[in-house]
């Protein structure tokens, strides 16, 4: 099992939000430079580090890279706040990406990036803010979020009854409820999904999606895994569901005044994004990650990649039982390139 250790270096996003970087501790020659991993919204980057015999870290170390892990602010490390794509992509990617260059002492490097982490990375990216990162690896979603039929029901109709009663969700309300709000969501989640999911896990599709589960196929967890990732989720504001509602709606990445449409401009970059995709995504459907790629296919025919795998969901790409087989070897390959 992964017994990984970290070294903890902090930066300052650019509007002087206090974030972190984890550079993983290892003895293997790092000949092909930094990755930086990027989480999604309500964990921490702890989620790429799950008890599996083989996980990401592992190989990505195994493979030569000088691997970091960024708490951007949406992480659960970090204190809670109302954040949204706009001020991520502007102040805290651009700044984590800035220091990986500085401690590494290189002038470019690569990403792997993951649903909330992705679109507001590629934000970063299509703006020209993180010039640096010549290859990215993305998941789930980039700049065209589509999702299930019943989850536009609740951006529009759930969400803002959540909001009278609470400014975040926090899925740790399925294990621990601290007061009579934590206690009504958690009674309205457990009278609602069945599956054989933990507490945690249930309110993690609650939130995040319109499957049971959502986020992972059940099958693809091992056991350890469904009872560790019960400690990796935290709040997630409201704010945030707001935004990402207006590119649902838009069919692509708005700014959060609406005055900016992210794929309708000419991206300010020259790296290489590959996507990855599980077919069974019930949080992000799986043409969001085809529209973001033929998106980039049409500027730049033949250079960008895309691979969608039938039986994966949207975060048992990273925490999956067999992904260090059916997934990592594939992601590592094309970092190589």
């Amino acid at each position: 099992m992964p017994n990984h250790q970290f070294d903890i270096i902090p930066f300052k996003a650019f509007d002087g939000f206090e974030c972190n970087l984890w550079r993983l501790k290892h003895d293997r020659p790092k000949h092909r430079g930094p990755v930086m991993l990027v989480h999604g919204a309500g964990v921490r980057a702890n989620i790429f580090n799950p008890p599996n015999e083989i996980n990401l870290l592992d190989m990505l170390a195994d493979a030569g890279y000088d691997v970091f892990l960024e708490n951007w602010r949406g992480s659960t490390e970090l204190p809670a706040n109302k954040w949204d794509l706009d001020v991520v992509a502007k102040n805290d990617h651009p700044a984590a990406i800035k220091k990986v260059c500085e401690v590494s002492g290189v002038e470019q490097c690569k990403a792997i990036i993951h649903c909330q982490g992705s679109t507001s990375f590629m934000i970063s990216a299509v703006e020209g803010l993180v010039p640096q990162v010549k290859t990215i690896v993305t998941n789930a979603v980039s700049l065209h979020p589509v999702v299930p039929s019943w989850s536009r029901v609740k951006l529009d109709v759930v969400l803002e009854i959540a909001s009278l009663m609470t400014d975040y969700l926090n899925p740790r309300w399925g294990d621990e409820a601290p007061d009579f709000r934590a206690k009504f969501f958690r009674a309205l989640v457990l009278s609602t999904h069945f599956e054989k999911d933990t507490n945690v896990g249930k309110f993690v599709s609650f939130t995040y999606g319109a499957g049971f589960p959502a986020l992972w196929e059940l099958e693809n967890l091992s056991d350890e895994t469904k009872d560790w990732i019960r400690n990796e989720f935290g709040p997630v504001p409201v704010h945030f569901f707001r935004h990402i509602r207006k590119g649902v709606h838009n069919g692509s990445l708005v700014s959060v005044d609406g005055t900016k449409h992210y794929a309708e401009r000419v991206p300010a970059t020259d790296a290489r994004f590959v996507f990855f995709a599980g077919k069974l995504n019930k949080c992000f459907r799986s043409e969001s990650q085809v529209n973001s790629f033929d998106y980039f296919n049409r500027l730049k025919p033949d250079f960008h990649k895309l691979y969608v795998y039938d039986t994966y969901s949207h975060l048992d790409i990273f925490l999956g039982k067999n992904a260090h087989k059916d997934i990592f070897p594939v992601m590592i390959s094309e970092l190589n390139v």
